[in-house]
Parts: C-alpha cells; structure tokens; sequence
C-alpha cells in the first residue's frame, strides 16, 4: 500500500512532467487541483457536510430529478446491498441530494463524507470520483490512492454523469466503498452499472418532458431497441431537435464535427443534418415495424436502429393555445411550429422572477425576444448591457460603488424593479462573470468597495449566441440553462415569408406583399445573417423603390440584383414557401397545386412531412 509520503511525491511528480502512470483523468485532475483549485496535497481536509438549511435548497432545485431517478437509484442500489457500496446522487455542484447506505455504518460515512449534504466538488475535496465526473464529464473510477487528499486514500468511488435534455450536466450518480483491498479493476463493474442506471434515469427524464413530442430512441442492437435503448432524442413538428440523452448528444456531435459538451449549439438542430431520414420517414420507424427492419444510417455513415414515438394527441387542439401568446410575443412570429413553441413556453416563463437565457444565431432575434418578454411582465425599465463594452476594470459600471459616504449606483441599480438585459454575455469578463453568479443565485450582488450586499428584484435575462459558449464559465451556464430559450436560424423558419413581409413592411412604410416567384426566391436563400441581413436588403429595396398607394407588391426582378445566389441544395417548394402559398391560397390545396404544377396529392404529403398546419 502507498504511504502517504509516497502519494505527495507522485503528485509534485505529476506536476513537474504533466503527466503520470496512472489513468490520464486522475492525472489532469491532481493538475486542475493545483493549477485551478490550488490545493496542497500535504493538507489534509475533514468531508464538508452543508448545514440543513443549505442543503434543503439543494434538494428542493433537485426535486424533479430525485423524483425521476428514485426508482433507478433504488434498483441499483438493490444489486449493490450487502457489499458494503453507498449510493449517492449529486447535484451539479457536487452536493450529495440523495443517499442509500446502511444504518450501522452511519457514522463511518458521515465521518469521511459519503453522506446526505455532502459535498465533493473537485475544489473542495480535490480528486473524487463525483469532482472529477462533473468537472470531466465523463463516466469513471477514482479508487483509493487515485484520490488527491491522502485522507480519502481508502475509498473506492465510481461515478457517471446524468445530463438534463437541453444537454446541461444535472447531476451525477456515484457508489464508494469505505474501504477495498482489491485493485482498480475490480470496480470495472461497478462503472457499468453507474452508467447504464444514469443512462436510464436520462431515458426516464426525456420520455416524461415529451409527452406531445415526437421521440426517436437509438440502439446499436435491434434485440433491445424497445426495452432498452442506448440514446434518445425530441422532435418538434418541424422536425428540429428539442432534447437529448447525453448519447444521443455524442451521436450528433461526431456527425455534425461539434462539441457534445455545447449541448445548446445542438439543440434546434434538423433531424436530417444527422440521418439520412426526413420527418416523413418517422412513422416508417414505429412499433408496426419489426425492430430489424427500423435500421437507420448517420451522415457519417453509422448504423443504428431506430423507435420512434409518435406525439399524444391531445383532446384540446394545439390553436386553442394561440390567444394567450400575448401580442408582444405574437407580433415575433407568423406559423411557425417551432417559433410557435418557443413562444408558449416564453409566455409562460415571462411573469416570474427566474433569469432565462435566450440563444440562437447571431440576427436570429434574441434581443427583440428579450424585450417582448420584459414588455409583458414588468414594471420597471429595461437597461440592455452590451458586455463587450465592459472590462476587467469596469466592475462598478455594472455593479456600483459603496464607500462610507454611500452608494453610487450601477447599471443593476437602474434596472430595479425591470429587467437587466445582458446582451452576448459570453463576452463579459470572467471577474464579472464570477459576480454575477451570487446576484444570479440569490439575487444580490456587492457593490465595488461596499462591505454589505446589496438586494436586487432586477430580473436576468441573457443572451447567448449559439457558437459562442466557449467565454461563459460552466456554472454560469448551469444557473441560466434550466431556464433557455433558443432561436432558430429564419432559414429555417416556416414564417419566413410572412417576417419578411412585416420586415418590408416596416422599412416601406406601407404594407407589402411577394408575388410566388419572389417569395420562392427568398425562400431559397440560405439567410446565413438571419434578421440582420433581412432588414439590410428591404433598407436597400426601400430606398429605391417607386412607392405608389396602397402597397407595394416585390417580384422576382425586384429582388435578385440584391440577393447572392441560392443554395443548390435547398428546394423553392419547403415549409417557408409551402406555408406561405397555403396562407394566401386560404388553405384551398387545389389552387396551391396548380400554382406549383404538382397533384394535389404531393401537396397534401408536404403538408404532412412539414408539420404544417392551418392557424
């Protein structure tokens, strides 16, 4: 068995070459322990059990988690009693939520940590299984001596991560031994039940939010395709990616060249830029097929079969919901079943007091988003931050400044009682970001110089482009995702043509309308800058163009001096065209088919592998 002399030595060794013999997670943990964390290997650290108080708001934010993986945890714990293992299940910042251990050998828990309100986040207890998986992300064993803190030499931990469906770490699954005289390997089983159990828990997650959705579950096996499989994914009624089971988050990201760990830049995804299958397709994929005849293929040409489930239908039709949008909201969005979603669910967000993060592409509309959802449901002003304006210095321009003669005040004190609005906020310093996080958690802040803490009723909202999560520190991230609202690109809106009519109209001044060789031609641009080139081309139309009464109605000659080139991939007959010829048809297929010179029959099949529907 190491010494305790013997364990120092080796992680002063790692530190000098960045590398070492053991697992490479332990090393590039005993490294974050130093670096980041800066720990001392030669201190020894007692387990920090939370006061009740503190870890009841624990446990209260992890209520609908613990809900949905009770009876994971109590099945795993089943297989595990008799052989000494304690369960935990942690939150993201490490705090034990959840314990299963048995009563005689409470006090031996409660005294190295393995216990209720414990916590092992990697800066406090240094290397840990729980730490090292939340910082990591990854299933993994840290077994005796692995451990940072010689005090720990003795435990074994396994732990794997369960990820929320917006593809955020909510929690993470561990069983430890007080003490094991067998070697590392032995606890290669008690990996994989930790991560089947959490892989699970995550199955058991998303099949409860998607209930109206349509759901694809994924399987490298056909036999257990139905009972059990490996990853699952949410589908709105355009075919957009809603939600995500951590495999399934992986699949996408290998095939799409991405980062599973930005799960919001997948979210909004469309089904087919990972398979080779349409929205069309998905009924073909349902328990009236055989398990082996649903095989399906990924753009990078893996294989996997595949369940799909089809959405509930519900007895009260989906328009029955539109009037309570209020019109501030309503006016950001034509019939579109995506936009349509986002704006029930941003309805109902709208009037309480939780910070919300809204993301989507650069121009895709989050600041308009933002001040539709201030409009509705506050008092007080919107005071919209621009974070890249501010620096490392600048703490009081955000925060104020207290001194003995009193307070001066910032930019969250003009914002009381309205919405501060922090517009790119990957953007804003790291020393902002890290004080931000208390007026995020607890709705105070400290003012630069002050000794006390401010209150603040200021409400959160942030925006964040898609591809731009790399500035923004994790936890953050983790307060601001339970509460997300993303946008999708307006390429791939199927209201584009009626936004580009009210854009129009707006830069005009009088309404306007496309003919169907104009609108096909806007409907076949890829709209790479989204709003922002919209509103520059009907600027430069607007400026030009012989207004006569009435309204002013753009054709296809209009409009291609000023537009690039078409995509050769993208058809002139998709969702955004479809709808719009459907709308002003009045919804009479036989005349949008004569326009199209297709059967009415190829209409109606559109209609339905577009989920479009009539408003």
């Amino acid at each position: 068995m190491q010494s305790d002399i013997e364990h120092i030595r080796e992680i002063e060794g790692a530190a000098r070459h960045g590398s070492g013999s053991r697992d490479p997670l332990v090393v590039q943990s005993w490294l974050r322990c130093l670096d980041k964390h800066g720990l001392d290997p030669t201190a020894r650290a007692e387990a920090y059990i939370l006061p009740d108080t503190a870890l009841r708001q624990h446990r209260q934010r992890s209520e609908d988690l613990i809900s949905i993986a009770r009876s994971g945890i109590d099945d795993l714990y089943k297989l595990v009693a008799g052989q000494n293992y304690v369960l935990l299940l942690s939150d993201r910042d490490g705090v034990t939520v959840e314990y299963l251990g048995e009563d005689n050998h409470k006090q031996d828990l409660r005294r190295s940590g393995l216990y209720m309100g414990a916590e092992w986040s990697e800066a406090r207890a240094g290397t840990c299984a729980l730490g090292a998986c939340i910082e990591t992300g990854e299933p993994l064993i840290i077994h005796q001596s692995d451990h940072f803190d010689v005090t720990h030499g003795g435990l074994s931990c396994t732990a794997a991560p369960i990820y929320d469906t917006a593809g955020s770490l909510a929690a993470v699954l561990d069983i430890s031994l007080l003490s094991s005289p067998l070697a590392r390997a032995s606890q290669f089983l008690a990996l994989n039940l930790v991560r089947q159990t959490a892989r699970r828990i995550e199955m058991a997650n998303i099949m409860a939010e998607s209930r109206s959705d349509w759901v694809l579950r994924l399987a490298s096996s056909p036999d257990f395709l139905d009972v059990d499989p490996e990853a699952a994914l949410t589908l709105d009624a355009g075919g957009h990616v809603i939600g995500m089971t951590n495999g399934a988050a992986r699949l996408m990201a290998r095939t799409l060249g991405q980062d599973w760990r930005k799960g919001l830049g997948l979210i909004g995804r469309h089904v087919s830029e990972v398979f080779e299958l349409g929205l069309e397709t998905l009924e073909g994929l349902t328990r009236q097929r055989a398990a082996r005849d649903r095989l399906i293929q990924t753009r990078d040409g893996y294989r996997l079969f595949a369940h799909a489930i089809e959405p509930r239908r519900t007895t009260m039709p989906q328009v029955m919901r539109s009037p309570t949008v209020p019109p501030a909201l309503r006016a950001l969005a034509g019939d579109d079943p995506a936009m349509r979603q986002l704006l029930n669910r941003a309805t109902l967000l709208a009037p309480g007091q939780m910070p919300l993060l809204i993301t989507g592409a650069s121009g895709a509309g989050k600041t308009s988003l933002a001040q539709a959802i201030h409009t509705i449901s506050r008092q007080g002003p919107c005071i919209p931050v621009a974070c890249e304006s501010l620096t490392e210095d600048e703490a009081a321009v955000l925060f104020g400044r207290g001194d003995p003669r009193g307070h001066s005040p910032g930019l969250i004190d003009a914002a009381e009682g309205g919405t501060l609005l922090l517009e790119n906020l990957n953007e804003l310093p790291p020393r902002l970001q890290a004080r931000l996080l208390t007026l995020i958690a607890a709705g105070s802040y400290r003012p630069v110089g002050a000794l006390r803490e401010r209150r603040s009723n200021a409400r959160i909202i942030a925006t964040l482009s898609t591809d731009q999560q790399s500035g923004i520190r994790p936890d953050l991230l983790h307060r601001l995702a339970g509460a997300a609202l993303h946008l999708p690109p307006i390429g791939q809106r199927q209201d584009l043509i009626a936004l580009a009519e009210r854009l129009f109209a707006r830069a005009f001044g009088v309404p306007v309308c496309f003919d169907a060789q104009a609108a096909a031609l806007l409907a076949a641009q890829d709209w790479g800058g989204n709003l922002h080139q919209m509103v520059a081309l009907a600027a430069c139309l607007a400026a030009n163009y012989p207004l006569q009464a009435g309204e002013a109605t753009l054709g296809k000659a209009d409009l291609l001096p000023h537009l690039p080139r078409a995509q050769p991939d993208r058809t002139t007959t998709g969702p955004a065209l479809l709808q719009h010829l459907l709308t002003e048809q009045g919804w009479n297929v036989s005349a949008v088919a004569r326009q199209l010179a297709v059967d009415r029959s190829t209409v109606h099949r559109q209609i339905l592998r577009f989920g479009l529907r009539r408003s």
